[in-house]
C-alpha cells in the first residue's frame, strides 16, 4: 500500500493519498487539486475514490474538482481496505476511516481521525451551530465517539488527522502531524479518564471566537466550489488607479483592502498606507481568512506577480474570490510615482528589552492567543489577540501617540497587527522581530498572568 500525508503549513492542513494496484482514494483534499493528480500520475494511480471525513469550515475543499476531473472511474483500491467511522463530535457527520493494508495485516494499521482526534487536542464542538446542535451536544457526541470508538482501537495503529497546530479548529493542537493512538492515550488532555459530564464541561469552556469565514467555507463545501481556473485573473493596476480605487470610503462592503503580502522586514520598510499586511512566509491563508471582510475587494501588493497569482490561490483556499487587481510595479512604482508610503519599525528582543528598561512611556501589545498569552509573556504587555484586534483596539489601555512595541511568537502575527493599529491611529509602532520566542530564548524574565479562580 501507499501512502502520503500532504501536509499545507499556511492553513495547518493535512490531507492524503492512499493507493494500492493502480487505484488511489485522497481523503480532505485541498481546493488546488494538482498536487494529487501529479502523485497519482507518478505512482501509475488512478484516483477512484475522493472522501470527506466532515463538513470542513476552515478551509475550502477541492473534492467537486478533483471527482470532475476523475469522473466514471470505479471506486477500488486493490489490496487496500478503508472502512469508515462515524464519529460525530466536531460535526454531526464527521467520519473518521480505518486503514488496513492487507498485505501486513487484516487489522488496521492506521486511523484518518479528520478532525475529530488530533495530535494533543480533539476538535472543537461548537461549529455546528447553524444545524441545530449546542456546544454540549456535541461535546456529549464526541466523548461517545472518542471512548466507544477510536480508544477501542490498538495502541500501534498511527493517528494521521487533518489539521495540525496553528489551526483554530481545536485549541491546543501540537506541532506534530501524526502520532499513535498509545501515545495520544497517554499524553492526550482530552483523553483522560474523566466522567462524560467533565468532559462536556471542559471542551465548552472559553473556546475561542470562530472566524467569519467557517460558515461560508462550510457552505461552499456543501455543495463544491468551482475550479480554480475558473476565477479571473487579477488586473494590473497602476498607482493612480490603486490610490482612486481604494480610496472609496462609502461602506465596509465596498471599501478596498491593500493586502501587502511581503515579509514583515519589508513592509516595514515601506508600505502604502492603509494597507494589512499578511505575509505569505507564514499561516497566510487562517489569518486571511480572519482579519479580512469576506465581502471586501482586495488589491494586492507584492514584489513578483508569481506572488499575486499565489495569493490569490491561498486566498481561494479559504473561499476568499474577491481579488480585484494588484499593484503593478509594486511598492517601488508607487515610490517612483511621488506618494507617501508609512513605515514601521523593526526591532530585536534585544532593543525590546533596553527599551522597558529606558522609556516607561513604551507600551507592548501581546497578540498571541490566549493560551500561548497566559503560558509567559514580556513584563508590561498587555494581551490583544490578534483575531479580535480591530473590534477591540478602541477599548484598550493603551495611548496612540505613545510608543507601542507589538510581539507575538516570532513576528509574522505581530507585523499583521502594527498594520491593524497603522488604520487606528498608531503613530510610533515597533514591530518584535523573533518575538517571544526569541525573548524567551535570550533569557529574558517573563510574566505569567494570575489564574483565574474557577
Amino acid at each position: 500500500m501507499y501512502f502520503k500525508q500532504f501536509y499545507l503549513g499556511c492553513l495547518a492542513h493535512a490531507s492524503y493519498l492512499i493507493g494500492s494496484e493502480g487505484e488511489a482514494a485522497v481523503v480532505d483534499p485541498q481546493r488546488d487539486v494538482d498536487e494529487y493528480i501529479k502523485e497519482a500520475d507518478a505512482h501509475d494511480f488512478k484516483i477512484k475514490y475522493i472522501i470527506e471525513t466532515h463538513l470542513h469550515a476552515d478551509f475550502v475543499s477541492g473534492h467537486r474538482e478533483l471527482s470532475a476531473r476523475k469522473e466514471g472511474d470505479e471506486i477500488k483500491l486493490g489490496k487496500a481496505i478503508l472502512k469508515i467511522m462515524e464519529t460525530p463530535g466536531h460535526t454531526p457527520e464527521s467520519i473518521c476511516i480505518l486503514v488496513t493494508d492487507t498485505e501486513v495485516s487484516n487489522q488496521p494499521q492506521k486511523v484518518l481521525t479528520g478532525d475529530t482526534l488530533f495530535i494533543g487536542d480533539v476538535g472543537r464542538p461548537d461549529l455546528a451551530g447553524g444545524k441545530g446542535y449546542t456546544p454540549q451536544m456535541m461535546a456529549s457526541m464526541m466523548y461517545d465517539t472518542l471512548h466507544e470508538k477510536l480508544l477501542k482501537l490498538s495502541d500501534a495503529v498511527e493517528v494521521y488527522p487533518a489539521h495540525g497546530a496553528g489551526s483554530m479548529c481545536g485549541k491546543s493542537m501540537s506541532k506534530e502531524t501524526s502520532s499513535t493512538i498509545g501515545e495520544q492515550r497517554k499524553f492526550n488532555y482530552a483523553l483522560k479518564p474523566m466522567a462524560k459530564d467533565e468532559f462536556v464541561r471542559m471542551m465548552t469552556a472559553e473556546l475561542p471566537e470562530a472566524p467569519a469565514y467557517f460558515p461560508k467555507d462550510a457552505e461552499m463545501n456543501r455543495t463544491g466550489a468551482e475550479a480554480l481556473s475558473e476565477l479571473p485573473k487579477p488586473k494590473a493596476l497602476s498607482p493612480e488607479q490603486v490610490r482612486k480605487a481604494t480610496g472609496n470610503t462609502q461602506t465596509e462592503s465596498l471599501r478596498y483592502v491593500i493586502l501587502d503580502v511581503r515579509p514583515a522586514a519589508e513592509f516595514g520598510a515601506g508600505h502604502l498606507p492603509d494597507s494589512l499586511n499578511i505575509g505569505l512566509g507564514g499561516q497566510f491563508a487562517i489569518w486571511a481568512g480572519s482579519l479580512i471582510p469576506l465581502s471586501a475587494p482586495i488589491v494586492i501588493v507584492a514584489q513578483s506577480t508569481m506572488q499575486v497569482e499565489e495569493a490569490q490561490m491561498r486566498l481561494a483556499r479559504v473561499g476568499i474570490e474577491n481579488v480585484k487587481g494588484y499593484l503593478e510595479g509594486g511598492v517601488e512604482s508607487w515610490q517612483r510615482t511621488g506618494f507617501e508610503l508609512a513605515t514601521v519599525s523593526q526591532i530585536s528582543v534585544d532593543e525590546l528589552n533596553m527599551l522597558l528598561r529606558d522609556r516607561h512611556d513604551l507600551q507592548v501589545i501581546d497578540v498571541r492567543r490566549p493560551p500561548e498569552y497566559a503560558s509567559g509573556h514580556v513584563p508590561r504587555a498587555i494581551h490583544a489577540p490578534l483575531s479580535t484586534l480591530a473590534a477591540s483596539v478602541r477599548n484598550l489601555s493603551v495611548d496612540p501617540a505613545k510608543p507601542t512595541a507589538v510581539i507575538c511568537a516570532g513576528g509574522f502575527r505581530s507585523s499583521a497587527a502594527t498594520s491593524i493599529l497603522q488604520q487606528h491611529g498608531f503613530a510610533n509602532l515597533l514591530n518584535v522581530t523573533g518575538g517571544s520566542s526569541a525573548w524567551i530564548n535570550a533569557g529574558y524574565p517573563v510574566e505569567v498572568p494570575p489564574a483565574r479562580e474557577s
